[in-house]
């Protein structure tokens, strides 16, 4: 089992900067992805970034050259550097990791992030 614990979220003004941390326990292998999805009241849960182990990045079109996805592989933790957010960013923040040796998928119990305009 993988434990995520979430930190960092907030309310922040538009144009306003938060730092999300997800930090990993458990089986959690070295060879994983670890991303940070977002799901806002009446959508559906969406990516926002991911990060592989390798450094293999990937990012939301929504959210490219103003949030910043990194990780830590010593610590097992990842992070989300959220500059320049806006309204539309606002929704509760999920940590995903899936294992590659078996792909499983963990989640971890999500951080609100409101910002006002």
């Amino acid at each position: 089992q993988v434990q995520l614990v979430e930190s960092g979220g907030g309310l922040v003004q538009a144009g306003g900067s938060l730092r999300l941390s997800c930090a990993a326990s458990g089986r959690i292998f070295s060879s994983n992805i670890m991303g940070w999805y977002r799901q806002a009241p009446g959508k559906e849960r969406e990516l926002v970034a991911k990060v592989s182990s390798g450094g293999r990045i990937n990012y939301a079109d929504s959210v490219k050259g103003r949030f910043t996805i990194s990780r830590d592989n010593g610590k097992n933790t990842a992070y989300l550097q959220m500059n320049s957010l806006r309204p539309e960013d606002s929704a509760v923040y999920y940590c995903n990791v899936i294992i590659y040796a078996d792909y499983s998928t963990y989640w971890g119990q999500g951080t609100q992030v409101t910002v006002s305009s």
